[in-house]
C-alpha cells in the first residue's frame, strides 16, 4: 500500500479529519473527535513509509511476532506500533489496522462523544 492509498483509507473512518502535527510539521495526523488514531510521517525512513497506529496490546504482540513490518516505537509500548506500508504486512490487514486504531481511540471517548459520532 502506498502513502496516498493509506491516507485515503484513514479518511474513510467515520468522522476522520487530517491535519499536520503541531509538534512536527512533517507528520500528518488523522483524528476522530480531536483524538489522534494515526501518525504518518510525510518522508520515508530508509526508503519506507511507516504509520504509527494504536492497537490492543495482545494483538500488538502477535502482529510483531508475525510481521517484520510491524515494529515497536522507541519506548517499546504495546499500545502503539509502527507499520511499514510497503512490507510483508498485507494491504487488507493495514486497512483493518487503521479501523482498529480508530476504534481503540473511539472506545476511550466519553459516551456522549461516542453518541455524537454515531449520529453524524
Amino acid at each position: 500500500m502506498n502513502i496516498e492509498e493509506f491516507r485515503k483509507h484513514c479518511l474513510l473512518v467515520k468522522g476522520a479529519e487530517e491535519s499536520i502535527s503541531l509538534q512536527n510539521r512533517n507528520v500528518m495526523v488523522c483524528k476522530v473527535m480531536e483524538k489522534v488514531f494515526v501518525y504518518l510521517p510525510l518522508a520515508p525512513e530508509d526508503g519506507v513509509f511507516r504509520a504509527y497506529l494504536k492497537c490492543e496490546p495482545e494483538r500488538t504482540i502477535a502482529l510483531r511476532e508475525k510481521y517484520k513490518g510491524v515494529t515497536p516505537d522507541k519506548f517499546k509500548t504495546l499500545m502503539w506500533s509502527w507499520v511499514a506500508l510497503e512490507s510483508d504486512v498485507p494491504n487488507e490487514l493495514i486497512e483493518e489496522l487503521i479501523r482498529h486504531s480508530a476504534d481503540e481511540v473511539i472506545k476511550k471517548l466519553p459516551k456522549y462523544k461516542q453518541a455524537q459520532l454515531n449520529n453524524e
